[in-house]
């Protein structure tokens, strides 16, 4: 066989694993959106204002739920060492002493999320009704409590294996909620009539109904009684996790927080940009779904391959992985430039807005490869436990070079609104071209992918 087609079959035979976790990790991370989602239909018939009270708090969970996934992205990745190490003894460690870390970091988010919206006061920020706003916002802090504690047995479950089992637990949480808060909303099924705040508290209820439900699995499952045993070996403290997750927590935090910043932006520029944006940025994210479980999927690979001592595979898992989302990347970009303007037209009758989205759509269209590549390098970086280099990027390439240059060329160029996207575009293009020459640095030193040496 020759030299070249080596790493040909060597990057095709890892890609059918990395799609077959991947499929599922997708379903998985859409569970807290479809909550929301959920919440946002429910609600509609009480008007605008209560609308404009989910979507504020919307936005604003968006944050917390980012940098809080972040801080726990890390947990996959000691797991799925130790299931490829075929250590149970570590996975239950890492279990236990991951619940604790997650009730911890839970706790904290909840909290920032109370003093955040004093704050906005404070800041002269405009708010809806803040007496129907703030005992929904206050519910939707609590919720990140059983939040963090459902992604904890959910990194754990995809971590050795089981990753549809994952999806299912988390998902209950999905169809607890939707009873939940028809009743609470409404005030059917015997419950209280609490309007708002009843899709609050239902949202809690679910999420901690979820956490149970995987507790009990956890603890009868048949299947996992190996890594019930006794947690042998050295304790794992929260605060060597804390270490591990604040940077990946950092940089998610950074990464939501410019996209919720550039959104703010485009208000400034009027209801019409604003509009529009809703309406590119929603088929954007639909399309990205799969570069996100792609990079929690290599992670979890790579991870793996490295407990088992299989550190040569780790470049083919990389490129596989590459490969693949820029293909799909790559379709995405010729059917949002191909279609952008009769997906506006079909999500919006409005004149100006279609006017401002179409060249919008051309500009995500551009930058689509681009933002897959440096989201699954980021996974791939975080697989090999190189944690605090990539948030670097991240800040320099989010903060220091695609926010002030979309701001100019918003409000100081003849671009507008659309000019927000093209400063974004060339921040992500920065990232996706040195993240990736960051994973394969790496590779080409001796040992570089060694537990102990990259972080």
């Amino acid at each position: 066989m020759s030299s070249v087609t080596r790493p040909q079959i060597a990057w095709l035979a890892e890609l059918p694993g990395l799609l077959r976790l991947a499929l599922p990790l997708v379903l998985g991370l859409s569970a807290a959106e479809l909550i929301s989602l959920t919440d946002t239909v429910l609600l509609a018939s009480l008007g605008t204002v209560v609308l404009a009270c989910v979507a504020l708090t919307s936005s604003a969970g968006l944050i917390f739920h980012a940098g809080l996934y972040g801080m726990l992205a890390t947990l996959s990745v000691r797991v799925a060492h130790a299931f490829g190490a075929d250590d149970s003894a570590a996975v239950a460690r890492t279990l236990r002493a991951g619940l604790g870390y997650g009730l911890l970091v839970g706790s904290l988010g909840c909290l920032a999320m109370l003093g955040a919206l004093p704050t906005l006061q404070w800041f002269g920020v405009p708010l809806p009704d803040i007496a129907l706003l703030t005992p929904y916002w206050q519910a939707m802090a609590v919720f990140l409590i059983p939040y963090c504690l459902a992604v904890v047995f959910k990194d754990v479950l995809e971590a050795i294996g089981r990753p549809w089992v994952a999806v299912l637990l988390v998902m209950s949480a999905v169809l607890f909620n939707i009873p939940l808060s028809y009743g609470l909303i409404h005030g059917y099924f015997g419950l209280p009539t609490l309007g708002l705040l009843g899709a609050g508290i239902a949202s809690v209820i679910a999420e901690s109904l979820a956490v149970l439900l995987a507790l009990a699995y956890w603890r009868l499952a048949p299947s996992l009684a190996r890594y019930r045993q006794a947690a042998g070996g050295p304790r794992l403290r929260r605060r060597t996790l804390l270490a591990e997750g604040w940077p990946v927590g950092l940089g998610y935090l950074a990464e939501a927080g410019a996209v919720v910043i550039a959104a703010w932006m485009l208000g400034w520029l009027g209801n019409a940009a604003l509009a529009a944006n809703q309406v590119v940025h929603s088929i954007g994210s639909l399309l990205y779904m799969l570069p996100l479980g792609m990079a929690a999927a290599v992670s979890i690979r790579i991870s793996q391959a490295q407990g088992r001592g299989e550190t040569a595979r780790i470049r083919a898992i990389g490129s596989a992985t590459f490969i693949s989302v820029t293909a799909w990347m790559c379709l995405a970009t010729v059917v949002l430039a191909l279609f952008g303007r009769r997906i506006a037209e079909a999500m919006s009758d409005d004149p100006q807005v279609i006017a401002i989205a179409v060249p919008m759509f051309v500009v995500v269209a551009a930058m689509q490869v681009a933002d897959g590549l440096q989201s699954t390098a980021l996974g791939a970086l975080r697989g090999l436990q190189d944690y605090r280099w990539p948030v670097g990027v991240t800040l320099v390439s989010y903060w220091l070079l695609a926010l002030p240059l979309s701001y100019w060329l918003a409000f100081h160029s003849s671009l507008g609104a659309v000019g927000v996207w093209v400063g974004f575009a060339s921040g992500l293009t920065v990232a996706a071209l040195v993240l990736p020459w960051r994973f394969y640095r790496l590779q080409a030193v001796p040992g570089s992918t060694a537990l102990a040496q990259v972080r």
